[in-house]
């Protein structure tokens, strides 16, 4: 099946109880049909109900279109994490805008991926499982035009790897992770490590060495003096590996890095890679950025330090309804920990909607989520009432997007032009 194909069946699929927020008249029919009534989020009779999430139509149409212009002018090549939003529809746009392919963390979200015809993936992980490796093995010999490349950081993992992959029609190809520092995530920890492991795979028949790669914002107490010192010893990694001639097999030298945090740091040293005895393709791996969010990102991105390379938008806005109002200083809406990230900042109350318009939000800060319950603090006087729909801005978009199975997509005045499906 093609990936017009397999987005199209998508637009198929028929609206039921499984999906939070819809409109319950909208029960059988499919997910194409109910885009093209172009109902609103706001306007009663159309029959949206609380808690639901929207993305902003045009917020994340500038996302997308911001990135493809930031890494074209820096020289990189870009595969966005998948993981943040697991959802094939915003992969193929993402590759619409220039993207080289779809960085993913565990096999299954690559079988979600494959699904939907996407082409090239950068597993940013280690991969020792005897059954994914097969199928992965068996996905590369069917299809010549597949690209897909892995994590590798111990010898150990490269000898289960060689051994599940025997027999294989096409190597896999590897990066070594590098890794950020003592107490860190994965990744190995000096460079004689790293030299260990390339050797190992240089040893195989199964596996193919093509680059380093690793993740900065690991790097304890991360500043830009300690990213860029972590982010110009992975560039050296390589350019050791090169002169060595590991990279004697591979058709380009792949350099990887790069979150949503220190991206300009990652532009900043790969534009001082040295030349190498192959092209190189300087991966770009920040996911967060197409939906961006109002707290953790919007306070980190680097776009807060290079304020003239542009601005990401926060896309998502999570609508609940206040069900109780018990006393001056306490109000509780019908949204909670099902509904709303809140592993690394709770969500923030943003506007109060009443009678089709719209109030700031004066006053009125949530103080803790329950289950189905967040806890409203409000202040004397703050104009909130048990039935206004309350507006909230969200942190962390990769565990907003993993409670939504259709999330609308909204344009500024609520009308909803489509739906977008993830696969988590």
């Amino acid at each position: 099946m093609s990936s017009s194909e397999a987005l199209a069946r998508l637009a198929e699929e028929r609206v039921d109880h499984r999906f939070k927020g819809l409109p319950p008249d909208a029960d059988g029919l499919t997910v194409g049909e109910l885009a093209a009534q172009r109902r609103s989020l706001f306007r009663e009779a159309d029959g949206f109900t609380t808690p639901v999430l929207a993305l902003s139509a045009e917020r994340l149409e500038h996302n997308l279109a911001l990135m493809e212009t930031y890494t074209a002018r820096h020289g990189l090549a870009f595969a966005p994490h998948g993981k943040t939003s697991m959802a094939p529809q915003l992969f193929h746009r993402q590759i619409g805008h220039g993207a080289w392919g779809i960085t993913l963390a565990v096999p299954h979200q690559v079988r979600v991926a494959r699904a939907f015809g996407i082409q090239r993936v950068f597993l940013a992980n280690e991969l020792v499982d005897t059954s994914a490796l097969r199928w992965i093995a068996r996905e590369l010999a069917a299809d010549p035009a597949f690209r897909f490349v892995c994590y590798v950081d111990s010898v150990r993992g490269v000898e289960l790897m060689d051994s599940a992959l025997q027999g294989s029609a096409r190597p896999v190809d590897v990066v070594v992770e590098l890794g950020a520092g003592e107490g860190t995530r994965t990744g190995v920890r000096t460079e004689a490590d790293a030299r260990a492991v390339a050797d190992a795979v240089a040893g195989t028949g199964t596996l193919r060495l093509v680059g380093v790669a690793g993740y900065e914002a690991q790097v304890p107490g991360a500043d830009p003096a300690l990213v860029r010192a972590w982010l110009t010893r992975l560039v050296a990694l390589a350019v050791e590996f090169d002169k060595a001639g590991l990279f004697a097999d591979a058709d380009e030298i792949v350099v990887s890095a790069g979150g949503s945090e220190w991206f300009d740091a990652v532009a900043d040293v790969f534009a001082r890679i040295p030349g190498l005895s192959l092209p190189v393709l300087k991966l770009l791996r920040s996911g967060a950025y197409v939906s961006h969010d109002d707290v953790h990102y919007s306070r980190l991105t680097p776009f807060n330090r290079v304020p003239e390379e542009g601005s990401l938008e926060p896309a998502f806005r999570l609508w609940a309804q206040v069900v109780s109002r018990p006393s001056a200083d306490q109000a509780f809406v019908n949204a909670g920990k099902r509904d709303a990230a809140y592993d690394l900042d709770l969500p923030v109350v943003q506007v109060v909607r009443r009678d089709d318009k719209e109030y700031p939000a004066t006053g009125i800060e949530v103080s803790a989520l329950s289950d189905q319950h967040l806890w409203l603090r409000t202040d004397p006087g703050a104009d909130i009432e048990v039935g206004d729909w309350i507006g909230l801005g969200l942190s962390h978009p990769c565990t907003s997007f993993d409670k939504w199975q259709l999330i609308p997509v909204a344009e500024a005045d609520g009308t909803v032009v489509a739906y977008i499906r993830t696969f988590f």
